[in-house]
């Protein structure tokens, strides 16, 4: 018996390929603020940028630098602050998305926010609506309440040495600078995370954009700051089409996805005047601090004569001149700092202890006196020098004068 032939089956849709190899910058940024944050946790702790105001010290990397010393110190912090500014100008608002202090523990707070609500509808699933999200709402203040102690004390660390500063948040100091200092910024801190997180509010109507706006509309809207989330969103729904994503970054102002310029200037972000203007701004402040800091003497020395008495007379025309010196140890080891006189013939150097020893960050102020006898072809007024040597650095040399009576006068 002949049966009437089945209908075809229809096809089945052919599957299209899935595109997974395009770049996460989710990951690469929240990288960046992992790395951004554990450089600002450990700077002041190995002294590699910090300022200690009770002891008048200023550390940068790896330098002990004293308060008077202006002129590193001016070209210290208008460097960090160029770098800051060319960052800006050079790149961008990339700064904002992957580098600001503001956009790192912000959002970091808004996960944190969404990570115990998560966990709390979890496990206390059984809990009324409003109970679970009381919970959630004390667990994340009691969270941020705690990280605004840490931060706090970060931060006040930058300015006051960290041992100091933990006993007096041990003893929970309110009357001295540190203490009330420390007070405020945890409360600022706090006040930050729980109210002001206006720069990076996530609203689920447009997606993943932690600014609030549309993409689509324009790629110059000065809300965003780079930050590739709209990217990464674009290219996992495009890619499970096998398609490319339609949002890119890319230089210039164009919109042109293929960069056709190959200069290797304009691929570092310089592609005008005023960006190559920053960019040598601030390499003129980084090559002027790095010659101040090879310049830099650890042992600091200020020798000068005290004229209240131009010379005292002793037994046997020993003639007595006095002078003052000041010694600074700003290295890191014990100085053993040496004087001594040079031209002067028969010159005794009546210091109380020669040479000096003194510990790091130890100053001291001395006054001593030089004796010698007039010799053949002394005069009135005789040049001769004194050398402060100390190891590590080359020998200080000071021209002075020492004053003499003149010839005929009685002893």
């Amino acid at each position: 018996m002949a049966t009437p032939d089945a209908p075809p089956r229809p096809a089945a849709p052919r599957r299209l390929p899935v595109i997974d190899d395009f770049p996460r910058y989710h990951r690469a940024r929240k990288l960046t603020h992992l790395i951004c944050f554990l450089i600002f946790v450990a700077l002041p702790f190995f002294n590699w940028m910090r300022f200690d105001i009770p002891r008048q010290r200023f550390y940068f990397a790896g330098y002990e630098l004293w308060i008077n010393e202006f002129g590193i110190i001016f070209f210290t912090l208008m460097f960090l602050m160029f770098v800051i500014v060319a960052s800006s100008v050079v790149y961008g608002r990339v700064y904002c998305g992957y580098l600001c202090p503001q956009m790192i523990f912000s959002e970091s707070s808004i996960y944190l926010e969404d990570w115990i609500k998560r966990k709390v509808n979890k496990h206390l699933s059984k809990w009324p609506a409003a109970r679970r999200k009381l919970a959630a709402r004390l667990a994340w203040l009691a969270i941020i309440a705690a990280a605004s102690v840490v931060l706090a004390f970060v931060f006040i660390a930058y300015f006051v040495e960290p041992r100091d500063l933990l006993a007096r948040l041990m003893s929970l100091d309110l009357q001295t600078a540190g203490g009330i200092s420390g007070a405020v910024v945890t409360l600022i801190a706090f006040l930050d995370f729980t109210l002001v997180r206006d720069c990076i509010e996530c609203k689920k109507c447009i997606r993943v954009c932690h600014m609030g706006i549309d993409i689509r509309e324009s790629p110059f809207q000065i809300e965003c700051v780079h930050c590739g989330e709209c990217i990464d969103a674009c290219n996992e729904i495009l890619g499970k089409l096998g398609k490319p994503g339609l949002i890119h970054y890319t230089w210039g102002e164009t919109g042109n996805i293929v960069e056709t310029e190959t200069s290797w200037y304009k691929k570092l972000g310089l592609r005008d005047a005023k960006r190559v203007v920053v960019m040598l701004v601030t390499l003129f402040y980084l090559s002027g601090l790095s010659i101040a800091l090879s310049m830099r003497r650890p042992l600091l020395v200020q020798l000068q004569p005290v004229r209240t008495t131009m010379y005292r007379l002793g037994d046997e025309g020993t003639v007595y001149n006095r002078f003052r010196i000041k010694l600074a140890n700003r290295g890191s080891a014990d100085a053993r700092v040496h004087v001594a006189v040079e031209g002067l013939p028969g010159a005794v150097i009546a210091l109380e202890a020669n040479p000096l020893m003194l510990k790091p960050g130890e100053s001291v102020e001395r006054e001593f006196e030089i004796a010698a006898r007039p010799f053949q072809g002394s005069r009135d007024v005789n040049p001769f020098r004194i050398t402060v040597a100390s190891a590590g650095q080359d020998a200080e040399r000071f021209d002075e004068t020492f004053i003499m009576p003149p010839e005929g006068t009685t002893h």
